[in-house]
């Protein structure tokens, strides 16, 4: 149930409006952000330039996204970024690996497990230890780096704005959460 009330988006007028018909407002995070135009504009600039300008490979991308989500159990960024995951190449057993909390499982590479140590980390201690941030420095660029501990935090912003403002799932989501161990 919504804590916040959805944008009401048939009242939106000039440039908002603009924007929001480009944006289109079938998901409900959309019609929450719509309550402040700036936000919203703000918010997609940067989640888009994390989606899709990056050097980030998407497969690791998406492993952080989803662990955020579980780790701040948000249910409707975890049911999304399950769906963009498998888009992006992530195997069925690593999303079951990730429901399972099991970031340490066989499915995962020895570099899919730093990133995921990696996302712990930053996620439950806000700094990196040393440890876990040279083992990802061993493998990333510094500019894919940054980007992972960018796309870390802005997800862990994407869950506390869902699970705050009780952002509702869309279709597929209800069903999903009869098995979702969150």
């Amino acid at each position: 149930m919504p804590r916040i009330p959805y944008y009401e988006v048939e009242n939106a007028t000039g440039k908002h409006a603009e924007f929001l018909g480009k944006l289109g407002t079938h998901m409900n995070i959309y019609r929450m952000l719509a309550n402040s135009e700036n936000g919203l504009k703000g918010f997609i600039r940067m989640g888009n330039a994390l989606l899709y300008r990056c050097e980030l490979d998407p497969v690791l991308r998406e492993l952080a996204i989803i662990r955020v989500g579980r780790l701040s159990r948000a249910a409707y960024e975890v049911f999304q970024h399950e769906r963009i995951g498998r888009e992006a190449g992530v195997a069925e057993e690593k999303i079951a690996a990730l429901r399972d909390a099991t970031i340490e499982a066989p499915a995962f590479t020895d570099n899919e497990k730093a990133v995921l140590r990696f996302t712990d980390d930053v996620v439950r201690n806000v700094k990196a230890s040393d440890r876990t941030l040279k083992a990802v420095q061993a493998f990333l660029t510094p500019g894919a780096l940054v980007e992972l501990t960018l796309t870390i935090g802005y997800y862990m912003m994407v869950s506390r704005f869902l699970e705050t403002a009780g952002v509702e799932g869309e279709d597929g989501q209800a069903e999903w959460l009869k098995t979702a161990k969150l």
